[in-house]
């Protein structure tokens, strides 16, 4: 998993409350079994008309937000059946962090299982990064933002600047890149100890984990 430490990218504000993970990626999108390749999908029924091209209205379509990393968006985003599609979509098209008042706990959850930080900032304060964000897109350029892991800190060349709070726990496999996976081949060697201990066959458990087979 790619670790989370600092990123600044440009800021993708979408100005729309209540965001469901059917509407993040469409259920006819989810038969791959790659965790790749989603990305193309995202938004789908937002971002494309009946006739396949891209709906100019909608806000990722805009110019101005093209290669946007960081996605501004309202509250409860993520919302809806819990499908681990929705994150690897959104990493997929190149988003690193998502800033909402709220998300929905499961969505929340699996963004720190797939590499990308789910920022929660008072309403007021998301308020103000759109405003920001229309106040410099209406000058032609597109907004910016640094999220510090590190720091915790979601600021910009403004001078706003907002500490959000995230579990040390979560903190630390995001910074180092850990998942599940990663966690447990921490523990490769004592894994060992305990299947040989069990009568099992030493490092089994590791070379499953790494993709290994027994013989």
């Amino acid at each position: 998993m790619q670790p989370f430490t600092t990123h600044t990218g440009n800021v993708a504000p979408l100005d729309r409350a209540n965001v469901d993970t059917d509407q993040i990626i469409p259920k006819q999108f989810l038969k791959r079994i790659e965790r790749t390749g989603f990305g193309q999908f995202l938004f789908f029924d937002w971002r494309f008309l009946p006739d396949g091209s891209a709906d100019p209205a909608f806000e990722l379509n805009q110019p101005i937000r093209q290669g946007a990393s960081i996605l501004l968006a309202r509250r409860n985003f993520g919302c809806g059946s819990s499908r681990e599609h929705a994150p690897w979509a959104l990493d997929d098209y190149g988003f690193r962090a998502v800033i909402a008042p709220t998300f929905a706990d499961i969505f929340f959850n699996n963004c720190f299982q797939n590499g990308m930080l789910p920022v929660k900032l008072e309403e007021a304060d998301v308020d103000e990064l759109f405003r920001r964000a229309a106040a410099a897109e209406a000058t032609g350029h597109p907004y910016r933002l640094t999220v510090d892991l590190r720091a915790c800190e979601v600021r910009d060349d403004g001078g706003f600047t907002r500490s959000f709070a995230v579990d040390p726990f979560r903190r630390h496999c995001l910074l180092e890149g850990l998942d599940n996976i990663g966690l447990s081949l921490k523990h490769v060697d004592k894994i060992a100890v305990w299947e040989d201990t069990h009568g099992l066959a030493p490092l089994q458990g590791g070379a499953l984990l790494q993709g290994g087979e027994i013989g």
